[in-house]
């Protein structure tokens, strides 16, 4: 049995970006460090998410937060944190922004190479003070928010996490921010979000309450992302969406599997991380049901298939109808660096807890039928 672990305090609900004022007093924050991106605060995003403060937002934002954050993002944001005497950061925005407001906050309680602190590293440095840290998502994916790691890619090329399962102090989950959401990115972050439920689930670890979740957060982002991709407006289809995103992100502790340790290695790329899981899940799937038959068939009940369903074919046939691309080719993505794409996943701590251990042929193989 592993350790039960529910970390983070969460505000949900329609309207709960008003939470964001008492926040701030609670937790001492004066002088807040904002982490976004500049697409959140061109579409009026960032304004609704903030409105509660008025004239004491302040003006110290970092909003060139890249697609996939970097060791280098994380450095520039901890000296815009200290250049305005910050004490406090808030990361309002998708997966990105999350993860490289989580880890700037790392950086920024005890200076030194960021590499160190990363859960590849042999002896990662322990977290030392970090400054208070409030998350505010806008897209229903990651679930970052409530997560155990930041996520970054390091200047030696790696994509990997930092663990800090306890750095966030609250959580604002407001389904109403995403509704204007894009339609790709509500379906590629949705599926984002239905890969972290399925391969928690699938994982081996045994943790009866968060298989519950996973299954329940299965449901409700089966149930909902294709009417959410196509009426962004359905309020009740994204106050599900981002329950089940924020659903998989708590059930990150069971660990991952080859999905992830797959996208992991490509996203290091520049290759965007959502859509890599969307792909990759049909074909990991497909892989691993021979080892998980039992939960095979615990899934395709709970999302009203038949027992014997192709549940890979029924993800696969949701991609297409959600317009995701179907296969790494799509991406631009060569077949010639699979062999290095293969020992990258190997090394990933997702492979650590897929139902099986794959072989490096065995990632080379799966990457060609992905493709």
């Amino acid at each position: 049995m592993t350790i039960l672990s529910f970390n983070t305090k969460v505000h949900f609900g329609h309207g709960e970006r008003s939470q964001l004022v008492n926040e701030l007093r609670l937790n001492g924050i004066s002088r807040p460090l904002f982490v976004t991106d500049k697409g959140v605060r061109s579409a009026g995003v960032f304004d609704m998410a903030t409105e509660s403060l008025g004239e004491i937002a302040g003006d110290a934002i970092y909003d060139t937060t890249p697609p996939n954050p970097t060791e280098e993002a994380v450095e520039e944001c901890a000296a815009t944190y200290h250049a305005h005497r910050c004490d406090g950061i808030v990361g309002i925005g998708g997966g990105a922004a999350l993860d490289l407001a989580k880890a700037t906050a790392v950086l920024c309680g005890q200076d030194a190479p960021l590499w160190e602190y990363c859960n590849r590293h042999p002896q990662p440095r322990p977290i030392h003070q970090p400054p208070p840290l409030l998350l505010i998502p806008t897209t229903a994916g990651t679930g970052t928010e409530v997560g155990r790691s930041a996520v970054i890619i390091f200047r030696n090329g790696i994509k990997a996490g930092i663990g800090c399962p306890s750095i966030v102090r609250a959580a604002i989950c407001d389904p109403e921010l995403t509704r204007t959401l894009p339609p790709y990115m509500t379906a590629a972050s949705g599926m984002d979000a239905l890969s972290h439920c399925v391969e928690t689930f699938c994982s081996p670890v045994i943790n009866p309450p968060v298989d519950a979740i996973a299954i329940d957060g299965m449901k409700r982002i089966f149930g909902n992302i294709e009417r959410s991709t196509h009426d962004g407006a359905d309020l009740d289809g994204r106050w599900n969406m981002m329950m089940g995103a924020l659903e998989g992100g708590i059930c990150f502790q069971k660990g991952l599997g080859a999905v992830h340790s797959v996208s992991h290695a490509l996203g290091a790329l520049g290759h965007h991380h959502g859509t890599l899981n969307a792909i990759m899940l049909p074909h990991v799937l497909r892989l691993n049901a021979p080892y998980i038959s039992d939960k095979m068939t615990i899934m395709s009940t709970a999302l009203r298939f038949p027992a014997d369903a192709d549940l890979p074919l029924s993800f696969a046939r949701l991609n297409q109808r959600l317009g995701l691309p179907e296969g790494l080719k799509d991406l631009g993505i060569e077949t010639a660096i699979f062999p290095e794409v293969a020992k990258a996943a190997l090394a990933d701590n997702a492979h650590r807890t897929n139902p099986f251990a794959l072989t490096e042929q065995d990632y080379i193989k799966l990457l060609h039928e992905a493709w």
